[in-house]
């Protein structure tokens, strides 16, 4: 009787079948709370600062946001890169603390607190300033609970129980500390000059808070007719009526006009236009005459092919009267257009010959040019326009109490009455106006007092405030490097920075004025002295407490002798307040400067900007020594999200349909850099693409059931050549994977990951693998040489994936043999192993070859029938030298390589054979052809392939016998 299994017996139980607990469906919407739960309940974030006390310390700041609403696809973009930073810099041994932050002063959550005073009827008029600051506080204080939940839900790790808020005592006294530095250093001024100013909200605003949209606008050509004494100085035109003549789309700030520019490099022509003269730049003289009108303006042209009229052909050259250069008509005067008011001609090189006549309408009270220019010829600051839009009474009854933009064609129709205006009063122009960030309506500039830091105040010796600035951003790493262009060209052009604003909810401008002659006292001891009071009570204090209390006792007005004093009721811009987080935070709790500050690329005209200003004013340096943007976030055609499309895609329907990590996959997917397209579409891709690393990992897991490391993992020398061929692949996977997260191009980590799970492990590794694992002995040296490689596999993948795949990476990790962390964030980021051997490399890429090629011939016999499962197939190869000597060192290797009972090298091809293309791997002039014939023997009923050792009716093949054995 033979001693070998019968082929009736079931050989089930002896087949090494993979089998684990991980899942094979991630059920994220199950899997993720409760994760977040086991990472609360163990600790592990301060786990995580705790052991890398000691280690270098890596700043990354959290640009903060606003509390107020619930979260945004942008908001999820930057929150989970930062998570992936500080995940990876505390796993390669950084202590890498992530403070979160908000910033919660400012208008939006006024005007939010006002809304729902208004709809419990409660009028804001009769609740007190502690009141309603109070009120303020709760609500931002409610809003940063629930982003704070929602936050986490995302998986993102941070020092949650201890934020930093811009409404913290502690912080609102720094930033009174900051402003007392430019106190100190003279850099605070008070002065009555144009800001962007937001009629709606009636509020001053800074550069960061004005965006621009396309407007239509008026287009008028205005004649203000010139004074007598212009026939002196150009005696050709004694005798004549003449106009300056000047474009605006801005026809309400005409009633402020003081002055007409000039450049005085440019040459000027008058020429006949009807019943008068009009003075224009020469250059522009036939674009002028081609938009305004007369009925005696002779046009002798010529028709242009398409029936169009050159406007050079509209100049009569014998209406051209005289010429002269800008600045000979310097100190001219001209009548206003409808007021009893003279102006003159003043110079200014902002006058150009892009657009309009060559001659501009000044207003100092509604432009910084035009300001700029009035302050050197000593213009009063004119500003008839109240905070509310409408003009006061200054100009006349029938403009007054208008609102500036409806007055527009009221002053054209007085334009028309007087005579002045040169075009069709129905024209008009489209372009790109400013607008208010936050409401979304046209702004316009307009003079009121306002409190500036200036730029370009002398800073440490020679070099200006602006100087020094733009030489800290010099020294930053700007990511993508555009961006270093980007923010130094805003900073070389801004004006002075208007740091007060009109509002009650925020930070004080501690500044005292006197009741005698209105001095303000610009006092760093006295800011001193309200941030130490703010620290306790907060900034409401400084409105609760008399000025007097803040000034030394008996104090007096340095200018007048009086002592009386009021408080300046202004608030800091928001702006200001986030940028003290350099003081408020890192200089407290981490380090000054940052490593990285990681945000929008609109952050570079915002807190990028802001804090590099204050750092620099108050520290000399710049808060940060590296600055990433990514871009916003937009549907799946490239267009921007917006409600009213309804093309807005919120991470709670995203995590509630496909969970936080696939929304995080979203994020380490994208080249951020530019916009990032967001749809269901893009979310279905990524869902197979974490599946295909799940399926990866769990295969993996399930061949390491009855494997324990520390007992049966096998020296790297004796592996088996295919297994030493796997770890050399995941070293380079290793080294590319970590450079990327060096980098910050997470989009190659997912891309590196992916490929590997797919291409070299699922795809041929553990295609090859699977009968050593399920059939050969059990404890023999090549199933556990095939288990070392799957834990190291395992063990090497969820460390890499960690920072991105947060969740699946701490649900894979419990399920691994032998680990030596609890969390697979506290286990080390993986080195790099040894590198792939050159002579092991180019063997699997010449075998992988030759894999490829024939399973593409084995395919083709599957579909003709002629074999089942590749099991079932011996395959004949011929090939010229030196593949056939390649091949026949190899020939051992060759059935599991290409999953096939037998192959066979044989001298000469059949009528059957199949040319392979292998010459990528071999080179050009090679020959290699491939054959399909039925398995010699029978199937073993264990592991189903074909040999000669099995009888008919009795054995198992060799291989199983032995393992049986065992």
């Amino acid at each position: 009787m033979s001693d070998t299994p019968s082929q009736d017996k079931d050989f089930k139980d002896s087949v090494n079948l993979p089998r684990t607990d991980f899942p094979m469906k991630g059920n994220l919407a199950q899997l993720e709370p409760r994760m977040l739960g086991w990472w609360g309940e163990r600790g592990i974030w301060g786990k995580i600062l705790e052991k890398n006390a000691a280690g270098e310390p890596f700043v990354l700041p959290d640009g903060p946001p606003y509390a107020n609403g619930h979260l945004h696809a942008g908001h999820a973009l930057n929150k989970v890169l930062k998570d992936i930073v500080v995940k990876y810099r505390n796993l390669v041994g950084h202590r890498c603390d992530f403070i979160p932050g908000w910033d919660t002063h400012g208008l939006p959550i006024e005007q939010a607190v006002e809304k729902r005073l208004k709809d419990k009827k409660v009028d804001k008029r009769t609740l007190s300033r502690d009141v309603f600051l109070e009120k303020c506080r709760e609500y931002a204080l409610e809003f940063i609970d629930i982003q704070k939940a929602e936050f986490q839900r995302l998986g993102v790790f941070g020092s949650w129980d201890a934020p930093y808020k811009t409404l913290d005592f502690s912080y609102e006294a720094q930033e009174i500390r900051e402003l007392a530095v430019f106190a100190r250093r003279g850099m605070l001024y008070r002065r009555k000059k144009p800001v962007y100013w937001c009629l709606q909200d009636q509020t001053a605003l800074a550069e960061a808070e004005v965006e621009y949209a396309e407007h239509e606008s008026p287009s008028v050509y205005v004649a203000f007719p010139a004074g007598a004494e212009i026939a002196e100085r150009v005696p050709a035109l004694k005798g004549h009526a003449v106009a300056f003549a000047i474009w605006t789309t801005t026809p309400w700030t005409l009633p402020a006009n003081l002055a007409v520019a000039v450049n005085p490099e440019l040459e000027y022509v008058f020429y006949q236009l009807g019943a008068r003269v009009i003075c224009v730049a020469k250059d522009l003289l036939p674009k002028v005459l081609a938009e305004v009108k007369s009925d005696e303006l002779a046009v002798k042209s010529v028709p242009l092919p398409g029936g169009e009229v050159s406007a050079a052909a509209m100049v009569d050259p014998s209406r051209i009267l005289a010429y002269a250069q800008g600045s000979d008509l310097e100190h001219l005067t001209y009548q206003h257009p409808f007021y009893e008011r003279r102006g003159r001609i003043v110079l200014g090189e902002h006058v150009t010959l892009e657009a309009g006549t060559g001659l501009v309408h000044t207003a100092p009270g509604h432009g910084q040019e035009d300001y700029e220019v009035g302050l050197s010829y000593g213009l009063d600051i004119y500003n008839p326009v109240r905070p509310d839009g409408r003009y006061d009474d200054t100009v006349g009854e029938s403009l007054a109490g208008k609102r500036v933009f409806e007055a527009n064609p009221l002053v054209i129709a007085l334009l028309v009455e007087k005579g002045a205006l040169l075009n069709d009063a129905k024209d008009t122009v489209a372009h790109s106006y400013p607008h208010c960030w936050r409401c979304h309506n046209p702004i316009i500039l307009s003079a009121t007092y306002q409190w500036f830091i200036p730029m370009d105040v002398p800073f440490h010796g020679e070099k200006t405030f602006r100087q020094e600035v733009l030489a800290e951003v010099d020294k930053v790493e700007w990511v993508p490097s555009w961006g270093h262009s980007r923010i130094r060209g805003m900073l070389e052009t801004r004006p002075d920075w208007t740091i007060s604003r009109q509002r009650t909810w925020g930070v004080p401008i501690c500044i005292a004025y006197c009741e005698g002659c209105d001095e303000a006292l610009v006092s760093p001891e006295l800011m001193e002295k309200v941030a130490a009071a703010v620290e306790k009570e907060g900034a409401g204090v400084w409105y609760r407490t008399p000025v007097k209390d803040f000034l030394p006792e008996g104090f007096q007005c340095p200018r007048c002798g009086k002592g009386e004093f009021r408080r300046e009721t202004d608030i800091l811009d928001v702006w200001f307040d986030s940028a003290c987080m350099f003081s408020a935070v890192l200089e407290r709790r981490q380090r000054m400067p940052a490593d990285l500050f990681l945000e929008g690329s609109d952050q570079h005209r915002g807190w990028f900007h802001s804090s590099m200003l204050v750092a620099v004013g108050t520290r000399d340096t710049s808060p940060y020594k590296a600055c990433l943007t990514h871009g916003f976030v937009v549907d799946g055609k490239g267009e921007k999200m917006s409600k009213s499309l309804g093309n807005v895609v919120a991470p709670e329907k995203i995590i509630q349909q496909y969970g936080a990590e696939v929304l995080r996959l979203w994020v380490a997917a994208s080249d951020y850099r530019n916009d990032v397209r967001l749809s269901d579409q893009i979310l279905k891709g990524l869902s197979e693409g974490y599946r295909k690393i799940r399926n990866t990992v769990r295969y993996a897991l399930s061949n390491l059931y009855d494997f324990d490391p520390a007992k049966h993992a096998v020296a790297r020398s004796e592996l088996l050549p295919l297994d030493q061929w796997a770890l050399g692949r995941l070293s380079e996977v290793v080294a590319r994977v970590r450079q990327a997260y060096e980098d910050y191009e997470f989009h190659l980590v997912y891309a590196t990951v992916v490929d590997f799970c797919a291409g070299d492990l699922s795809a041929v590794y553990f295609d090859i693998l699977k009968d050593r694992l399920y059939t050969w002995r059990t404890d023999g040296p090549g199933r556990r040489s095939a288990q070392t490689v799957l834990h190291e596999v395992s063990s090497v993948l969820l460390r890499l994936l960690a920072p991105v795949m947060s969740f699946t990476a701490e649900e894979a990790w419990g399920f691994l043999p032998g680990k030596s962390e609890e969390s697979v964030f506290l286990a080390g980021f993986p080195e790099p192993g040894a590198k792939l051997e050159p002579a092991l490399a180019e063997r699997y890429a010449k075998l992988f070859a030759v894999r490829t090629a024939v399973q593409g011939v084995l395919e083709v016999a599957r579909r003709e029938k002629r074999i089942g499962a590749s099991l079932e197939a011996r395959v004949l190869l011929t090939a010229s030298e030196p593949v056939r000597e390649f091949l026949k060192a190899h020939q051992d290797e060759l059935p599991g390589l290409f999953i096939t009972s037998q192959v066979e090298l044989v001298d000469a091809a059949g009528a059957e054979a199949t040319a392979l293309d292998v010459t990528r791997a071999f080179g050009d002039g090679v020959k290699v052809s491939a054959e399909v014939k039925p398995a010699h023997g029978h199937k073993c009923p264990r592991c189903w392939t074909y040999a000669e050792a099995v009888r008919q009716g009795g054995d198992v093949c060799l291989k199983c016998r032995e393992a049986l054995a065992a």
